[in-house]
């Protein structure tokens, strides 16, 4: 599932394409993806003006005219990509806007586990899929101090602490191995016993993952492209994510990247350097 990078670096191309632009087109190729439509969601899109895009986590937020909002998922496969009209319609182009330019937006979900809902402004903050997500990441207010009352008391793994979403807004399995590693903690250490000086650490790491992740244009992994098409291409500078057994940088532990699952999911990491 593309994280936080990979998002807001669709958001980004998309609004270099799309802001401003008025949709003249919309076709809804099914009633569904991972949920069903809202009603009447071709009408509303028709004819609407785009204005700014915005995202939350993993959701992009699309204003459209003056109090409309389009809330946007990408899921385990979707992509959104800004292309020419001349372009054939592809195997699950499941929505395609037709802009005031000749521009046509394309949401391709193989799988159909993303989503799109229709949300009056006023009323995004108390959203379902948004009213409980925890603080973004890259924004001031998430440092050691918010981090380690967050995790205080919590007795589960830090790894898996940090992909609830209540927690920290838009961590996905690779950021998180990522960060853990460049912060030196074990993904198996109780969240509750990150320190002040740990949460430190693990706080600037994970920032400095995230931009240099979204620098690069994301991780392309499996489905996820840019807005243009074009692929990201952090996943070439990961320390230990999917790289088992390969040296870990920097490092003379002789064993290698590791790797172990929790709760279902595969995590990387240095059993030297990671305590």
């Amino acid at each position: 599932m593309p994280e936080l990078p990979e998002v807001e670096t669709v958001r980004r191309g998309l609004a270099l394409k799309i802001s401003g632009r008025r949709i003249v087109q919309a076709e809804l190729r099914r009633p569904d993806l991972r949920r069903p439509f809202p009603p009447a969601l071709a009408s509303r899109l028709d004819g609407a003006v785009i204005g700014q895009l915005g995202r939350r986590g993993k959701y992009i937020l699309i204003e459209l005219d003056a109090d409309g909002l389009l809330l946007l998922h990408l899921g385990m496969s979707g992509r959104v990509t800004v292309g020419s009209a001349a372009l054939p319609a592809a195997p699950h182009d499941h929505v395609v806007l037709t802009l005031d330019d000749g521009a046509v937006i394309r949401f391709n979900d193989p799988r159909r586990f993303g989503l799109i809902d229709y949300v009056k402004r006023g009323e995004v903050a108390h959203h379902p899929l948004l009213a409980g997500l925890g603080p973004e990441p890259l924004e001031p207010g998430f440092d050691g101090a918010y981090l380690g009352a967050a995790l205080a008391g919590k007795l589960s793994p830090i790894k898996m602490a940090l992909l609830d979403q209540r927690v920290v807004a838009g961590l996905g399995n690779i950021y998180v191995c990522e960060a853990l590693f460049r912060a030196g903690l074990s993904p198996r250490r109780r969240a509750a016993s990150i320190g002040r000086g740990r949460a430190e650490r693990l706080a600037a790491a994970i920032r400095s993952v995230l931009a240099e992740a979204i620098a690069a244009g994301g991780s392309s992994l499996r489905d996820y492209v840019q807005a243009d098409g074009a692929l990201g291409y952090f996943q070439h500078r990961w320390a230990v994510y999917g790289r088992e057994g390969s040296p870990c940088p920097g490092c003379d532990c002789g064993k290698g990247v590791c790797r172990i699952v929790q709760s279902g999911r595969s995590t990387f990491f240095c059993a030297k350097r990671q305590r």
